[in-house]
């Protein structure tokens, strides 16, 4: 069963520094976002691999956009 890691708010991919066939626990950091000024860590929905990123750095993203895939 594959999981979304989706964008808390609106804003921009700052930092990824995780890479695919990683393996995640529940809460590890995997993406950084820069939002309202600020850097925002977004976090493992759930333990498996790293599947695929659906964004780089750099890109705009918006609330609720998939990030990456977990599997």
């Amino acid at each position: 069963m594959s999981m979304d890691i989706t964008a808390p708010m609106p804003g921009k991919i700052a930092s990824i520094p995780m890479s695919v066939g990683s393996k995640v626990t529940e809460d590890d950091e995997v993406i950084i976002m820069d939002a309202m000024k600020m850097e925002i860590p977004v976090y493992a929905t759930g333990s498996g691999t790293l599947k695929e990123f659906k964004v780089k750095v750099g890109d705009s993203v918006t609330e609720g956009q998939v990030l990456a895939i977990i599997e």
